[in-house]
């Protein structure tokens, strides 16, 4: 019989695998890439067509003498990496250091870890993909380019350790042009006049009392600009007649969203489930590479996890369709299943995530799961399910009242028919779509109302929000810069680089992140510009597609970097950059301990190094004091940039909370009370212990 040997890239996807294929397959992992460019020089030879110098990289040795030993005794071997560029490179570079036929039957590819889809790809190899194997290469040599001609310039001119990148380098830019418009912005004042009407026909004193907002003065749109007019205005209304003068009543159609995306899977699970980037990827790898969930034995859970195709196969759509049909009736499907469009330039292969079988559904196998498993499994699960399922109806009805020469306006809707509704509403970075909710009285046209209230209230515009990770991966995907699959890695990197820092779940530039942006504006202009690394991103897929040259798209931009770079390292100014100094004393030598920044965060340290090496962590009050202790809570950071709450005494106390402590005991059992904020819903207080279940809500602002 012909043994045969399938390489994969792990070996959590290779114990996946080989459960599905039989005793003639032996399956072996490569543990990623084997070969790489050398990190101790630029490795690319730029005065020959840049050819790149890859090198065995260390530790791999063993893996590729393994990989080798089983080459040997095979008679077949195929790469099955993973669907997409990197997967490629990977199966291009296998075969050159394993010395198989490129252009042979030795690729094979699929979209999810199943017994059916490995069996059907085995069934179809083909040769290794060369555009998109020099679609990588360019993209490897480019960053290499930027990186090691870039970042030794700033460690000269700024400080050791920094770094620029094609990629990270505008992720930046973009959170620093986001603070400038913050600190250039003058709020105005506004005023808005809302009243509070019931019909004359009302019961009692306490029915059919609704909320309408001045709309209109004389005709146009009202812009009340201080006090004195609201108040005119509020003196005004009070002397005429509320009377109906239209209900518009209509029904409005709402879709569901799309089935998941990479980019959009982190932007999701960063707003409903806090992971970063970097979490909701390494988790959404783990499921897609297999798990055991009982008797079934191990198996993928979802489909290839990089990808910008909202495509769905048409068995997974059928399957889909089943279990809406049978889990919430027919009228829950449309006629027709949904076909949604991806954005330009995906690949049109690929499938959008999803569960890899409808059998497995989140509750049944929730106990082999993690955590952050499950409950990304369960996200997944339910937007796909409702991506598939019937548009939501709505009854929706606006009243406008007339009083005069003024215009009031409310509205409501109702759901008649919830659709998808029913399962998942995509969230939004500004809490969710505002929907205007509850029934408004049963109107007619010139019915009288009676005027209940009518209050002026003050207002100011509000700045841009600062970046989320939700909001800066959705930026980057809209503009074109960088791959959704690198993202979690770009803001892992801004952060460690101490460019941006996280507060409150949004980025703020630090002095280092907009001085490094400064410069680089200033002598690398395209490569901070937002449109010039948009069309660099084009042109790379281009050569995936074949329809460009590699070598002349390096030589393209080669040319100008160059000089660009002779020019700046005579012309950039040098610059120091102040330590941060604290109120802190270091009680070794009695110094103003400075803040720096360190891989984990900022922390405090001695200026006296080398000679006082004394360091403390930094830590931020909440106005709080310990409930075991008295001391100050703090909030702290773990490796993994997950926020938690602490005593400031630790290690003498070792007081830890998840959720942040509001500084009150819960009135039914003593224990203290944590805080609990939804989007769009009033801040709740929660008992830290569970059996005891109170909760109350608070005032805004609290």
């Amino acid at each position: 019989m012909t043994k045969s040997l399938v390489i994969v890239e792990s070996p959590a996807k290779a114990k996946t695998i080989s459960r599905f294929l039989g005793r003639n397959y032996t399956v072996k992992a490569s543990v990623g890439h084997v070969r790489d460019l050398p990190k101790s020089q630029l490795g690319v030879d730029v005065d020959n067509n840049f050819e790149p110098k890859y090198i065995t990289i260390r530790g791999k040795g063993p893996v590729l003498k393994e990989l080798r030993d089983a080459a040997k005794k095979a008679d077949q071997i195929y790469f099955a990496t993973d669907p997409d560029r990197e997967g490629e490179a990977i199966s291009w570079h296998l075969a050159e250091a394993l010395q198989v036929d490129k252009t042979g039957p030795c690729r094979v590819e699929f979209n999810e870890i199943t017994k059916q889809a490995v069996q059907k790809a085995i069934k179809s190899p083909r040769p290794v993909d060369q555009d998109l194997v020099d679609a990588q290469q360019a993209r490897r040599i480019l960053d290499r380019l930027v990186g090691y001609k870039l970042s030794p310039l700033l460690w000269a001119k700024v400080r050791k350790g920094l770094s620029a990148g094609r990629v990270q380098s505008v992720a930046v830019r973009l959170i620093c042009d986001r603070q400038a418009e913050i600190d250039a912005f003058e709020p105005q004042e506004y005023w808005s006049v809302v009243a509070d009407l019931q019909p004359e026909t009302a019961p009692n004193a306490k029915q059919g009392i609704f909320s309408a907002k001045l709309h209109q003065i004389a005709g146009k749109k009202a812009e009340i600009a201080n006090e004195s007019e609201a108040t005119q205005i509020v003196e005004n209304a009070r002397r005429e007649k509320f009377i109906v003068q239209s209900v518009e009543r209509r029904q409005r159609r709402r879709n569901p969203a799309a089935p998941f995306t990479t980019s959009s899977l982190q932007q999701e699970a960063s707003r409903r489930l806090g992971f970063t980037a970097a979490r909701t990827m390494r988790v959404a790898q783990q499921l897609y590479e297999g798990l055991d969930v009982g008797p079934e034995g191990t198996v993928g859970l979802i489909t290839y996890i990089r990808t910008d195709a909202t495509r769905i196969a048409d068995e997974a759509q059928n399957a889909a369709r089943e279990t809406i049909k049978s889990q919430y009736g027919a009228e829950y499907l449309p006629k027709k299943p949904p076909v949604y469009k991806s954005r330009a330039g995906a690949q049109a292969a690929h499938e959008a995530i999803r569960p890899t079988s409808m059998d497995r559904r989140p509750e049944d196998i929730k106990a082999s799961l993690t955590r952050d498993q499950y409950r990304l499994y369960r996200l997944i699960w339910d937007r796909f399910l409702a991506s598939q399922m019937a548009p939501a109806i709505l009854d929706t009805v606006v009243i406008m009242v007339g009083a005069g020469d003024y215009t009031f306006r409310a509205s409501g809707s109702t759901i008649r028919f919830p659709g998808f509704m029913a399962l998942y509403i995509e969230d939004t970075d500004n809490g969710g779509e505002a929907e205007e909710e509850g029934n408004l009285p049963d109107l007619t046209k010139d019915e009288l109302l009676k005027l209940m209230a009518i209050t002026p209230n003050q207002h100011f515009t509000q700045p841009p929000a600062r970046y989320s990770e939700a909001m800066l991966v959705k930026t980057l995907e809209e503009l074109g810069i960088g791959r959704p699959s690198t993202y979690a890695q770009i803001i892992d990197t801004i952060k460690k680089r101490g460019y941006v820092v996280l507060e409150d779940k949004r980025f703020t530039p630090t002095e280092l992140g907009c001085i490094v942006v400064e410069l680089l504006k200033e002598h690398f202009p395209d490569i901070i510009d937002v449109e010039f690394t948009a069309q660099m991103e084009e042109q790379l897929d281009r050569i995936g597609d074949g329809g460009a040259d590699w070598v002349e798209l390096l030589e393209k931009f080669w040319g100008p970097f160059h000089a660009d770079l002779k020019k700046a390292e005579v012309h950039m100014e040098q610059v120091e950059i102040a330590d941060e100094e604290s109120d802190e004393i270091c009680d070794k030598c009695g110094r103003n301990m400075v803040i720096k920044q360190g891989r984990y965060g900022r922390f405090l340290a001695c200026p006296g190094f080398p000679d006082c090496r004394n360091t403390k962590p930094l830590l931020k009050e909440i106005g709080v004091d310990c409930p075991v202790c008295g001391g100050q809570v703090v909030e702290r950071t773990t490796r993994r940039g997950r926020t938690f709450y602490g005593c400031a005494n630790y290690p003498e106390c070792e007081f830890t909370s998840w959720q942040r402590p509001i500084g009150t005991n819960c009135p039914e059992c003593g224990q203290f009370l944590t805080l609990k904020q939804r989007r769009g819903k009033a801040p709740e207080a929660i008992c830290s212990n569970k059996e005891c279940g109170y909760q109350t809500k608070l005032p805004e602002g609290d």
